[in-house]
């Protein structure tokens, strides 16, 4: 049973949720010619009376370049005061996710990106744990990660996300929470929806962008928040094998925050977790507006 927020954006407007419907001869429907962000946000633990959106600045920013793959121009400002209206009419009362779209919203049947119709809409829906914070457990996916020449992976072209459905259906069937995607090249790329690190030897060790894998915003948090920390950050191509010799293994995302890896097909990785339990310890408090050095992260949404 999924709980949306009542009210959504949609069509240059603000509508029941249940009014938000799209026709189904919408062009980005047969084409995949869309693109997404989204972000969690949480009522203030401080202050009933306000919201907390983490990083709304980066997300509405990387929306808008996503935007401009498909050939739309939507400033990300705009995109951050729809969004910060739509948090205000929808007054949330739980921690929630909010998925704002932009799509190609012609009814025509060519595929195309040149003169036709786009659109933007915004919705949410009440949101706790995407995966289990006790760990979960990951196979390599028989599904191969895009590449940046056939696909632009500079975006969340939604027509992408095919490949991610594949290979969580496949993990999830075969046994296992999540998958990890290899890229064309053999070396280690992302999970279905997160970024992957791993720790060895006290240090962190990520797949950089030439690793055909999604600009996370948490991602991004994530290494930032070791550097300050201390932790030594390398990224670079990673092999199948190291994932199964790792110290630690974590996947951050939105959806997913900070997720320890427990086993990684039939290698169970160590039980101590040290650097991932204290980087999202770190990001829980700042998510929470309790770390004063991180509060530019953190965009405060009044209610009254």
């Amino acid at each position: 049973m999924h709980n949306f927020l009542p009210t959504a954006y949609f069509e240059h407007q603000f509508v029941p949720f249940k009014e938000a419907n799209i026709s189904i001869a919408t062009h980005a429907l047969h084409y995949g010619t869309g693109a997404f962000g989204g972000m969690r946000g949480i009522p203030d633990p401080q202050n009933p009376n306000q919201i907390l959106l983490f990083r709304l600045d980066r997300h509405c920013q990387r929306l808008s370049q996503s935007a401009r793959l498909l050939h739309f121009d939507l400033p990300a400002d705009k995109i951050e005061q729809i969004i910060k209206d739509f948090v205000q009419k929808n007054r949330p009362q739980t921690s929630f996710y909010i998925r704002p779209f932009v799509y190609t919203s012609d009814l025509g049947i060519a595929p195309r990106l040149h003169n036709i119709e786009k659109n933007f809409f915004v919705y949410g829906i009440e949101l706790g744990d995407y995966l289990s914070p006790d760990g979960v457990s990951c196979r390599i996916s028989s599904w191969c990660r895009q590449a940046d020449h056939s696909l632009p992976l500079r975006g969340k072209i939604s027509g992408a996300y095919i490949t991610s459905s594949l290979a969580k259906t496949e993990a999830v069937e075969s046994g296992f929470d999540e998958a990890i995607l290899m890229n064309a090249q053999g070396k280690v790329s992302e999970a279905s929806g997160m970024n992957i690190f791993i720790v060895r030897h006290g240090k962190i060790i990520t797949p950089g962008f030439e690793q055909d894998i999604l600009e996370g915003i948490t991602r991004d948090s994530v290494l930032q928040l070791a550097r300050d920390l201390g932790i030594p950050v390398v990224e670079r191509p990673v092999d199948k094998s190291e994932l199964l010799i790792a110290d630690e293994v974590f996947l951050s995302g939105t959806a997913a925050k900070i997720t320890p890896v427990k086993r990684i097909e039939n290698y169970t990785t160590p039980s101590e977790r040290p650097i991932t339990e204290k980087l999202r310890d770190k990001l829980t408090a700042i998510t929470e507006n309790r770390d004063s050095q991180y509060q530019q992260w953190v965009f405060p949404i009044p209610l009254n």
